[in-house]
């Protein structure tokens, strides 16, 4: 797992990541839509459920590859090479890191209490009940999560390894 494909010099289990923070959002606007707007429920569920398991799989691998590399600064700052980023530049992309983190362990947490709330408390197949208000709730906090570890995640990439 030690190199990426996308041209950058990342490892290839950062590479995923990366497509799949490019991916989760439409994913995600795409199954709010389904259910805000044609109220297919059931697709809505099988959406959410694939992106959480997805998600879980493609951090936890990501999680290993780390580790196997020594931490994030060895991967941009591969041994044996010059250096990429070192100074100011290696405190702000540490500090950027810390504001990802942020998102990125909030938002599984979310996923989860989500998740298994909708699948206890509503029916299958699912349809609206007295469950659907705190689940719209959680449901556009979850969103919103994502996006901002989207974007933040994103971000991180570029400046560790493109800017």
């Amino acid at each position: 797992m030690a190199d990426g494909f996308l041209g950058h010099d990342a490892s290839l289990m950062l590479d995923v990541v990366v497509c799949a923070l490019v991916l989760v959002v439409p994913t995600l606007l795409m199954s709010i839509y389904l259910v805000k707007f044609r109220q297919q429920f059931l697709w809505h569920r099988n959406i959410q459920v694939a992106l959480g398991v997805v998600l879980l799989v493609a951090v936890g691998a990501f999680e290993i590859d780390i580790r196997m590399h020594g931490g994030w600064e060895a991967i941009v700052n591969r041994p044996g090479s010059e250096p990429r980023l070192v100074g100011a530049d290696l405190e702000y992309v540490r500090h950027v890191l810390w504001v990802h983190l942020i998102f990125a362990i909030s938002t599984p947490l979310l996923w989860i209490a989500t998740i298994v709330l909708a699948l206890k408390r509503f029916p299958s197949p699912p349809m609206p009940n007295e469950h659907s208000a705190l689940h719209k709730k959680l449901g556009w906090i979850s969103a919103i999560d994502i996006t901002i570890t989207s974007l933040t995640g994103l971000y991180w990439y570029y400046i560790a390894f493109m800017a």
